[in-house]
């Protein structure tokens, strides 16, 4: 697909990679980047480097590659099982795995281990990059995920969380000490406006996001959190408890970026699953104990306290 840009005088002297950051906000710096290194970008009908100085009048263009869908392997890795049938199937994720494959993660994933284990079982609603996907947790977060073996197990998990009903329990060691013993945080989530691999709370574009908090233990400095999700959207709970003064201990995007104890990410764990069985209708509901690194740090913070 080409694209074509006049550059305006007020962009005049721009570094060409500049200018392309600047008017196409639906690419990436980094892939606007490889363009350019690629030879990809033409000023006047020339390649040009990311160092050209763009003149008014200048046309710019460029043709974005035809997406390849990579092809996902299954690969034979140990998966920490708490419940399996015929339709779903319980993780207990590690930290630093991935759930699905994505740019730059394409072996290793918890897809990879899943097609492997299940063969050809596992839903094909969200496509072959994430088999039986219907949610997920982020590479530093561990815990509980369920994964769907077919359409109607997904279609009814989808519809659950859709309307709220599945009990999602995390627990979180976050910074400072929070006025309150409980409280409720409701506000919008979106992509951050000058950062897209951020989220942010976003009145204009973001969508309603809800999450209830509950404090379990105090330390100095420190505080252990129990948050509820009533929605689910993307780094919701490190983004809102960051936006009330808390961030996620170890969380280096929405945290500080000097992080004590040298964690590997933030201090988050998916602890508690609860759902309507797609099939039976029964309530079945599912627990993952903390990490060895978890309790380790809170033996930690309570010496220190």
């Amino acid at each position: 697909m080409k694209q074509e840009y006049i550059v305006p005088e007020k962009s005049s002297g721009l570094r060409i990679d500049k200018f392309l950051t600047e008017s196409c906000p639906d690419y990436t710096r980094s892939f606007l980047q490889k363009l350019l290194k690629s030879e990809l970008v033409e000023v006047n009908g020339k390649p040009v480097k990311s160092s050209y100085k763009t003149a008014a009048g200048d046309t710019v263009t460029f043709e974005v590659p035809e997406a390849v869908e990579a092809e996902i392997t299954a690969q034979e890795m140990p998966l920490d099982i708490l419940y399996e049938d015929e339709d779903v199937i319980l993780i207990n994720k590690p930290k630093g795995m991935v759930v699905h494959p994505a740019a730059g993660h394409y072996e290793g994933t918890l897809v990879n281990g899943l097609m492997h284990h299940c063969r050809e079982q596992l839903s094909g609603i969200n496509g072959v990059m994430r088999p039986g996907i219907v949610h997920r947790i982020d590479m530093d977060t561990t815990g509980v995920l369920i994964v769907c073996k077919n359409d109607l197990a997904h279609n009814s998990i989808a519809e659950q969380l859709k309307v709220h009903s599945i009990t999602r329990k995390y627990y979180a060691v976050v910074f400072g000490s929070l006025k309150d013993d409980e409280g409720t945080i409701h506000a919008p989530i979106g992509r951050h406006p000058n950062d897209r691999k951020k989220m942010s709370i976003n009145s204009k574009n973001g969508k309603d996001a809800v999450t209830h908090y509950k404090v379990l233990e105090r330390f100095h400095g420190y505080t252990l959190v129990e948050c509820r999700l009533e929605t689910g959207r993307t780094h919701q709970i490190r983004v809102h408890m960051a936006s009330i003064g808390h961030p996620l201990l170890g969380d280096q995007v929405y945290g500080p970026a000097k992080q004590p104890f040298r964690l590997q990410g933030q201090t988050l764990h998916a602890g508690v699953l609860g759902f309507l069985h797609p099939r039976t209708g029964e309530y079945m509901e599912f627990s993952a104990p903390l990490p060895k690194y978890f309790e380790e740090l809170l033996e930690k913070l309570r010496r220190l306290t």
